[in-house]
């Protein structure tokens, strides 16, 4: 390894790999956001109790079958293979021209979205049922038992393995360099074959992405923090009556 070549092709590709390196998180940020609104939707429908008869039950379990269809679809494939049908498939078989930038954002996204289904779906069945009950007795519905009682926990439950995905999504973005999409790995391709230093380049591009995910990783971390605010507090309570006449 070379270090006079690390530093050459950083000062003089460095415009190109921070924009390959900004277009990798913008993917990856979008890509998580729109999979887990995906995951979420999908998960709270997994979880509605069925009926016991009529219409209302076959067409629950329509939805529940289509959603476990894509569910293992999506993660019993490569994302590669799913950019590769999605993006050249989509033209070949309905004339319909994709933006690479749009298709590499829903590839993302569905593929996002299949895994935060399950991961919400667990996060929802492992709340107790008695808090479901009481909610009930109240006389709330599932829709509202779940946005009101239910999704603030599963929400906060899920918020490392959410942030575990967007860093995934970040790792996972150096496939659609398959459909030209120019982020991080395909402007480090396009470097290299110009200069044929390719052990020094992909190193480049392996440290970009390893600071990356290294910050994102420290970011999630913060706001779980804060999320889950002080360990020093007083249970009031617990507070004698004399302490708080003191």
């Amino acid at each position: 390894m070379s270090i006079e070549w690390i530093i050459k092709i950083i000062s003089e590709n460095w415009p190109m790999l921070l924009r390959g390196a900004g277009l990798t998180l913008l993917i990856s940020l979008i890509g998580t956001i729109f999979g887990a609104a995906i995951g979420l939707l999908a998960g709270v429908i997994r979880t509605i109790p069925a009926p016991e008869r009529g219409a209302k039950k076959i067409l629950l379990k329509l939805i529940n079958f289509i959603l476990s269809i894509y569910i293992e679809f999506f993660r019993g494939t490569p994302m590669i293979v799913q950019a590769m049908v999605i993006f050249y498939g989509s033209a070949l078989a309905f004339g319909i021209d994709m933006n690479v930038f749009v298709a590499a954002i829903f590839i993302v996204s569905i593929n996002t979205g299949a895994y935060m289904a399950e991961i919400v779906r667990g996060g929802i069945v492992s709340i107790e049922k008695g808090q479901f009950e009481a909610a009930q007795a109240i006389g709330m519905n599932h829709l509202q038992t779940m946005w009101n009682v239910v999704l603030p926990q599963v929400i906060r439950n899920i918020l490392p393995a959410t942030g575990n995905q967007f860093v995934i999504n970040i790792k996972d973005t150096s496939v659609l360099n398959v459909i030209s999409v120019t982020e991080l790995f395909f402007v480090t391709k396009s470097i290299s074959g110009n200069n044929f230093r390719y052990f020094e380049s992909f190193f480049v591009a392996c440290m970009l992405y390893f600071v990356m995910t290294f910050i994102v990783t420290r970011i999630l971390l913060y706001i779980e923090k804060k999320l889950d605010g002080s360990e020093s507090y007083t249970v009031i309570g617990n507070t004698t009556t004399t302490e708080l006449n003191q």
